[in-house]
Formats: structure tokens, C-alpha cells, sequence
């Protein structure tokens, strides 16, 4: 018997239609999906916005969609990394028309930004990684960067399913405080 992760669970009931699993889903990842949208952004606003686009697009698409992995995040990432696109498109479109001239100066603006959130964040968290022990760093590698389920990376490692799951729990709980206090700082 294979057992599903909440993730799985949650998203086979919303796409039957049932509103709590979906409502369980958005609580899970409205804060994540929030910070993709802002840090392409750069405004509060907008991510809000975005956010609701995309748990909207999510809902939608629920219905035809088929979790391939554990969790959800990467897909609603996707949707929203579309959405945030969007609403760049359109603040290009609607600035070109209030100016009479497009702006080269906006799109640079915010590559370079979001380049530059995206280096300091990834460098906090190459260094943060860096810090765990070997075989966190392992189940790490497998299980969150080539994304392999819980039971093929503790084949692979020659450990248990729950020595996985509790291992990458704490590595994320480690690494979302990171993340946390890079965004502060």
C-alpha cells in the first residue's frame, strides 16, 4: 500500500471539488507562493494580487491536474511565476501607453533586482546547506533539488522512509528560519 503525503491527499479532494482540502492547501502555501510573487515583483501589492491569481488558476485547473511528486509547491510556483509574468507584461504595456515610450529602464530594473534577491537568497541557503551534516546534505540534494520521493532517496542513502521524511522536516524548518532572517536582514 502506498501511503500519500497530505499534499496528495489534499489535491486529489480539491480537484473532486472539496473546498476544505483546497482551503488546506492554500494555508499551506499562501506565505511561499506570496514571496515568489513579491520577489518578482518588488511589490506588496501586486503579490497580493498574484496570489490570488494564482490559487484561483490552481482552483481552476485542480479538476485536470495529477501531483507527479509530494508536494504541490512547485507546481502553484509555476502558476504563480506565470501569473507574476503577466503582471509585468502589463505594467510594461500600461507605462508605454501612459508615456508614449516604453521604458527600457523597468524590465532592467527588476531582472537586476530580482537577480539580485535571488543570488543573496540562494547564497544564504548554499550556505545554510553547508552547515548540515552529510547526510542531511544528502537527503537534501536528493529529495529537494533532483527531487526524488522519500523511499527512493532512503534506498539510496540505506536508510528508512522515516529517517527521510524527519531528516529533510528539520533541513526545511532549518532553512525557511534562514531564509526568514535573510529577508529581514
Amino acid at each position: 500500500m502506498t501511503v500519500q503525503t497530505s499534499d496528495q491527499k489534499w489535491a486529489a479532494q480539491a480537484a473532486a471539488g472539496d473546498e476544505s482540502a483546497f482551503r488546506e492547501l492554500y494555508r499551506a502555501y499562501v506565505r511561499p507562493v506570496y514571496w515568489i510573487a513579491h520577489g518578482i515583483l518588488g511589490s506588496a501589492v501586486d503579490a497580493e494580487d498574484v496570489v490570488q491569481e494564482t490559487f484561483v488558476t490552481a482552483w481552476r485547473k485542480l479538476p485536470g491536474f495529477e501531483l507527479q511528486g509530494e508536494s504541490i509547491l512547485p507546481w502553484l510556483a509555476t502558476i504563480c511565476r506565470f501569473q507574476a509574468a503577466n503582471r509585468l507584461r502589463r505594467r510594461r504595456r500600461d507605462l508605454a501607453h501612459t508615456t508614449d515610450a516604453v521604458d527600457d529602464a523597468l524590465p532592467s530594473t527588476i531582472d537586476v533586482e530580482e537577480q539580485v534577491i535571488t543570488a543573496a537568497l540562494a547564497a544564504r541557503i548554499a550556505a545554510e546547506v553547508d552547515t548540515l551534516s552529510d547526510l542531511d546534505r544528502e537527503i537534501f540534494r536528493l529529495c529537494a533539488a533532483e527531487g526524488y520521493a522519500y523511499q527512493a532517496a532512503a534506498e539510496e542513502l540505506g536508510v528508512s522512509h522515516a529517517i527521510v521524511r524527519n531528516r529533510l522536516s528539520r533541513v526545511r524548518t532549518r532553512l525557511r528560519g534562514a531564509v526568514k532572517e535573510a529577508s529581514e536582514a
